[in-house]
């Protein structure tokens, strides 16, 4: 006689339903149960205190005091502590673009600030406008992102850190 639709669905929730008490009462094996008077094993990470699961660490939020490719923190600019120089941003500057003259003052009105591995300067020219200029890698190999007056460009509303961007006001 077969089974009606109704009956089946019946019997197959019990059978179900008698399975998982069966399997859900045997617990743990004897052979995976610890020994009386044996060592339990530890985790071999201590916990943290910040409720961050081990081997997880945050960024680090200030610049690494050292090495010539460190980078600061991509979230705020802050000052690039000579990493690059002023110096070495108007020199790159001078030799990539015709935005400075080839001689005449340059003064600084803000220093480098860096946010990861981009960077923010503000230079006075006399008879100018302040001069915005960002660029961008290790001190030694700066490149020149934009320059001017108005230096919130796509590249740098879509690419620059937002330490950058802030800074700016882009």
């Amino acid at each position: 006689m077969p089974l009606r639709p109704t009956r089946f669905l019946a019997a197959l929730a019990a059978a179900g339903l008698t399975g998982t008490v069966l399997l859900g009462g045997c617990g743990v094996p004897p052979e995976l149960q610890p020994k009386p008077g044996a060592p339990v094993p530890q985790p071999s990470t201590p916990a943290t205190s910040t409720g961050l699961p081990p081997g997880f660490s945050m960024p680090p939020t200030v610049p690494p005091s050292t090495g010539p490719s460190a980078t600061f923190s991509e979230i705020t600019a802050t000052l690039c502590q000579g990493r690059p120089s002023a110096d070495q941003v108007i020199s790159t500057l001078r030799h990539t673009t015709s935005i400075l003259p080839g001689s005449g003052t340059v003064t600084v009105v803000t220093q480098p600030m860096c946010a990861g591995t981009w960077q923010y300067t503000v230079l006075s020219v006399t008879g100018r406008e302040p001069l915005q200029v960002v660029t961008k890698g290790a001190p030694g190999k700066l490149t020149v992102v934009t320059a001017g007056t108005d230096i919130c460009t796509i590249e740098v509303r879509n690419f620059a850190p937002a330490g950058i961007r802030l800074t700016a006001g882009c």
